[in-house]
């Protein structure tokens, strides 16, 4: 196969991945009764932590900041993230997960983490971090044609 040809197969390959990959999460979050847009943040603020700002919370979800404020009102809503002011710097929002919302996210990750294994099952350590370095090349380019992580 070409290096043209490979390339036409990485990058089409990598947007039907993404499809299928979405519909996979999509009906396992469906069953903890939450979207895939609001699970986004709810495992961004896990994983950044209590106190993480909506600015890195959306860098960390890949979204923009509007977005992100919509899912962060129902989430909210939903009793599931607390929005609050940082004491050292009123403009700015810090989240965290209420009880609830660290018991969802935790399920939520363990059910990934199940799924990602059964998905990648098979593969040798060698093929998942030469695909890492392929999914690393995309954001690299994205980066330097947006000036920012996308």
């Amino acid at each position: 196969m070409s290096v043209e040809s490979l390339h036409r197969a990485i990058s089409s390959g990598l947007v039907a991945a993404s499809r299928q990959w979405r519909r996979i999460c999509q009906n396992t979050l469906v069953t903890y009764g939450i979207s895939e847009a609001c699970a986004g943040p709810l495992l961004a603020i896990a994983r950044l932590g209590d106190g993480a700002h909506q600015v890195k919370v959306a860098q960390a979800a890949g979204m923009e900041s509007p977005t992100l404020v919509r899912l962060l009102d129902q989430l909210c809503k939903a009793g599931i993230v607390c929005r609050t002011e940082d004491p050292n710097d009123r403009r700015a929002k810090a989240l965290s997960l209420t009880e609830n919302g660290r018991a969802l996210a935790s399920a939520i990750e363990a059910e990934l983490t199940r799924l990602r294994a059964d998905v990648l099952q098979g593969l040798q350590p060698a093929d998942l971090e030469a695909t890492v370095r392929v999914l690393q090349a995309f954001s690299d380019a994205a980066q330097r044609e947006h000036g920012s992580p996308v």
